[in-house]
């Protein structure tokens, strides 16, 4: 794989994520604990040997910057390396990115000098683990152009995706981007015939084939492409164009793969963690993902009960109930507190560096408080017999600090709870 390029997009605002993208880019959002979304693109492609890795950013994107620095490092006798291409004014175009496809045109001089025969180009917010050598293999055996990596879907993902449908050899003779209308939906589902070839049943309700958004391009067929087509996305409207060029090809990933763009997909994937065979492998040897290191202690657990939970490091945890959630590196619960179904971030550090009026003087969760299918941020304080379990069913609601989402409590960054406050 030297000869492959690997570019993350990591720019959007993110507003379906919203509100934790308040101070930090989808990428940079914590994920199972230790982990943040972008360690995912990231360990897949060092994983596939795919060591050249050029990241693009545009909104809030400080935080991105300093876990990539403090977690990856190319060694001095490599030739891999990651730059990260951040929107700038230059004197031909002195606007921001308006979408993927404009923001890698905008960075072209970089990818112009890089010395690769193909580019990978990876989202920032999915959830999966992949080989990308098979995906190279398969590139280089078709001799295509392009290489669209694709999952079995069913209806409700298929019109919130790119859908494409495929001939016998896997070459895309169609593609249809959010399809929502009966006809346009009807023909781009899979006949028994072309299930049967994936493997699947002829009674699954997987009946689409989905755009994972992650394409493999020949050098000169990605320039060519963005060349003669200047919009700015590539699902609404670059890869229609390619299909007129023909030589369009797919890699169909049989294994789990999960789009994180909203709360409620964020939320599960975090609690589906905690199962006893979770769909997303985090304890494969062979192909780790990978974390910055906090060289913490082990959790710290006085008594109490936990079941179905991840606890990381450095976490103290005092005669609590834990059940089907995941607590991050330095969380600290006090006596009494029960935590449900719910992802707690933890904090960068126990206590606030300096004095500030942004963070909250001790970053805890307080003595019987109860916090049950939530998001709770990092570095916020709940006081002492809280109730966060969205006592009256509500749907959504937004506050300061407090949003409740497709019913799910979020607690923002650096939040402060108040003693007895019920939600």
């Amino acid at each position: 794989m030297n000869r492959v390029a690997t570019i993350i997009l990591g720019g959007g605002k993110g507003t379906r994520l919203h509100p934790l993208t308040l101070s930090r880019s989808k990428p940079a959002i914590s994920f199972g604990g230790k982990y943040r979304l972008i360690d995912i693109p990231m360990s897949n492609s060092i994983n596939s040997g795919c060591f050249k890795i050029f990241i693009i950013t545009q909104f809030l994107s400080s935080s991105l910057h300093q876990h990539i620095y403090k977690t990856y490092r190319m060694g001095t006798f490599s030739s891999g390396f990651i730059e990260f291409l951040s929107a700038e004014e230059k004197p031909e175009n002195k606007n921001w990115y308006s979408g993927p496809a404009d923001a890698v045109r905008q960075n072209l001089d970089y990818f112009i000098e890089a010395p690769a025969d193909y580019f990978l180009i990876l989202s920032g917010d999915q959830l999966y683990n992949m080989n990308f050598q098979d995906m190279m293999r398969y590139a280089k055996l078709t001799d295509a152009d392009l290489v669209i990596a694709s999952t079995p879907i069913n209806e409700q993902d298929a019109k919130r995706m790119g859908v494409l449908k495929i001939d016998k050899d896997q070459y895309i003779t169609d593609f249809f981007e959010k399809p929502s209308k009966p006809n346009d939906l009807k023909k781009m589902r899979m006949n028994a015939k072309a299930k049967a070839s994936l493997g699947l049943n002829s009674s699954s309700n997987k009946e689409f084939l989905g755009s994972m958004g992650i394409y493999l391009f020949k050098r000169q067929a990605l320039l060519k492409l963005l060349e003669i087509d200047l919009r700015e996305d590539f699902g609404k409207h670059l890869i229609p164009s390619q299909l007129h060029l023909g030589n369009t090809a797919t890699y169909i990933h049989k294994g789990y793969w999960e789009d994180i763009g909203t709360i409620e997909s964020f939320y599960q994937a975090n609690i589906a963690l905690t199962h006893e065979h979770p769909l997303f492998n985090c304890y494969d040897e062979d192909n780790p993902i990978f974390a910055h290191q906090n060289n913490l202690p082990g959790p710290k657990i006085k008594n109490g009960s936990i079941l179905d939970s991840i606890i990381c490091e450095g976490s103290t945890v005092e005669s609590c109930y834990i059940q089907n959630s995941v607590l991050g590196p330095r969380t600290v619960l006090k006596q009494g507190a029960v935590v449900k179904n719910s992802y707690i971030m933890g904090n960068d550090f126990y206590q606030r560096p300096v004095p500030t009026n942004r963070l909250p003087e001790d970053i805890e969760i307080g003595e019987n408080t109860i916090i049950e299918n939530s998001i709770i941020d990092k570095h916020v304080h709940i006081g002492k017999n809280v109730k966060l379990i969205n006592e009256k069913k509500l749907l959504n609601y937004n506050s300061d600090d407090i949003y409740i989402k497709d019913g799910i409590i979020v607690v923002t960054r650096g939040a402060s709870i108040p003693d007895n406050y019920v939600l």
